[in-house]
């Protein structure tokens, strides 16, 4: 049997304050936030307004086909096409980039843009290795600790649905019992 786990608007401030939190640990701070449409986009919005860091949309919607971006690539990469002609890479040019999702559940999203993003610029660099985790991080509100991309960042909330049969309802998905919210 599914258990629904309802989050309110209230939990979902909390767990990007916990984000916005977790980020000041680090002493890590995106260049810009990438909302991905459409769950990752509240937050991100919500993580924009709080730390008045710039809001870039990205249509991660894989399974038809999804949206590139590859300048966000460039720019991750540090692509320079002037200033190394071995893999382009400019280490000064390098923008810190956090890429924001409502959840990690299968992992198909994150590991999408990883391959996608590398395959778009200098797909044979091994500098790709070290601009995710370092220049390019993940956020998401909750974390499934069984998905297949197991590099989240910054988690407000982690889940293991390999253990526990769990589907989160957001209050933007228009499903509406709030009497559950955790």
């Amino acid at each position: 049997m599914q258990k629904k786990v309802y989050y309110s608007w209230d939990d979902v401030e909390h767990m990007v304050h916990s984000i916005v939190n977790l980020m000041a640990q680090d002493g890590w701070r995106p260049d810009y936030i990438v909302g991905l449409t459409r769950g990752g986009l509240v937050p991100a919005v919500i993580l924009s307004n709080l730390t008045g860091i710039k809001l870039h949309a990205l249509d991660a919607r894989y399974d038809d086909g999804g949206e590139s971006n590859l300048w966000m690539a460039e720019d991750a990469y540090g692509f320079d096409k002037e200033y190394d002609d071995n893999y382009y890479h400019h280490p000064n040019k390098a923008k810190n980039i956090l890429i924001v999702d409502d959840i990690n559940n299968n992992g198909e999203t994150f590991n999408w843009i990883m391959k996608d993003w590398r395959s778009g610029c200098c797909p044979d660099s091994p500098k790709w290795d070290e601009v995710f985790g370092n220049n390019v991080r993940v956020a998401t509100l909750v974390d499934n600790m069984s998905s297949k991309f197991e590099d989240v960042d910054y988690a407000a909330v982690e889940i293991n649905k390999a253990e526990e049969n769990i589907w989160t309802v957001f209050p933007w998905e228009g499903e509406r019992d709030y009497g559950k919210s955790v």
